[in-house]
């Protein structure tokens, strides 16, 4: 009787030399501002955003555009004001990504305090895991982290970079106290696992996707395809689904991980139907924490790209 073969997976390709010097320019900028202290790369971060904000016209056109949309009556002068504020956010979590590693629970609790972190322990306590519904608002890369940090490491839905030197490197930085990635292009599998196991995973469910797998559902009065995924999951599995976000609070002066009381869900028997009203209960929760954070939403990222049909485009 002969044994099957067993083919070997394909190594990963070589990198490219345009990815080499991606990286290598990576890492030496991500050393650079993790070697000052923490004030001073804040600072490097909110000049190198607003270079970013004079410079990268596109950008700023479509965050521009966007909040033309989501809040129609404001004045320009105010939306450019939002939009500067929210550059110098994106200056800080650069900053704050590249620090990462050096944090310790004692130092991070200088900046960072929970708000509601008695709603994730009674969530995760059902033990059906958790669906962290977030977005990219505040500093989301660094909420997981802190999360991770304080003894509650989770799982994270993510894109694979372009550069896989890049993602790698970055992935371990996110990981370094046990988190771990999901990526998009088969996060279904895991998630479903994770939700077995009684886990925790965040999703960032404010970006533009594409039938099927989006739904169109109103973010700020315009339709908006929409990630049905995470409905999908908590009603198949039970898991609870939690607001969370790490938001600057300029009042305190440092940042606050929010976690809100564990959302109800539609739950009819009609799947479809399910999955779009939960879709869209999310996608409200999102929208309110925006409308009252509007300086520390990604407002350059094209959310209405995709249009239904018949639509003109918006951008």
């Amino acid at each position: 009787m002969t044994q099957a073969r067993q083919s070997n997976p394909e190594p990963p390709p070589k990198p490219t030399l345009r990815q080499l010097f991606e990286f290598i320019f990576a890492w030496l900028f991500i050393h650079a501002l993790r070697i000052f202290p923490r004030r001073t790369s804040r600072a490097a971060g909110v000049v190198i955003a607003r270079i970013a904000h004079a410079s990268l016209s596109r950008l700023r056109k479509v965050g521009l555009r966007n909040l033309e949309l989501a809040f129609p009556t404001m004045s320009p002068s105010e939306r450019a004001h939002i939009l500067r504020l929210e550059y110098r956010n994106l200056g800080w979590l650069l900053a704050e990504f590249c620090q990462m590693s050096k944090y310790t629970p004692a130092f991070a609790g200088r900046f960072i305090r929970y708000e509601g972190l008695d709603h994730y322990l009674a969530a995760r306590e059902r033990g059906k895991g958790v669906l962290v519904l977030t977005g990219h608002l505040g500093a989301w890369e660094l909420s997981s982290f802190y999360h991770s940090l304080a003894g509650y490491p989770m799982g994270m839905v993510i894109r694979r970079l372009d550069n896989p030197l890049v993602d790698h490197m970055v992935n371990r930085v996110r990981c370094l106290h046990g988190n771990r990635v999901l990526h998009k292009d088969d996060f279904a599998r895991g998630l479903l696992g994770a939700m077995r196991s009684g886990e925790t995973v965040g999703i960032l469910m404010d970006t533009n996707m594409t039938p099927p797998q989006g739904l169109f559902v109103p973010f700020f009065g315009v339709q908006a395809c929409t990630a049905s995924g995470l409905a999908r999951v908590a009603l198949k599995t039970g898991a609870a689904v939690l607001p969370g976000f790490l938001l600057w609070e300029e009042s305190e002066r440092q940042y606050v991980l929010h976690f809100y009381p564990e959302l109800a869900l539609a739950n009819t028997g009609d799947s479809e139907a399910d999955t779009a009203d939960n879709t869209a209960r999310f996608t409200a929760v999102l929208e309110d924490q925006i409308r009252q954070y509007p300086s520390q939403w990604l407002w350059m990222h094209r959310r209405w790209k995709t249009r239904p049909p018949n639509e003109p485009p918006i951008y």
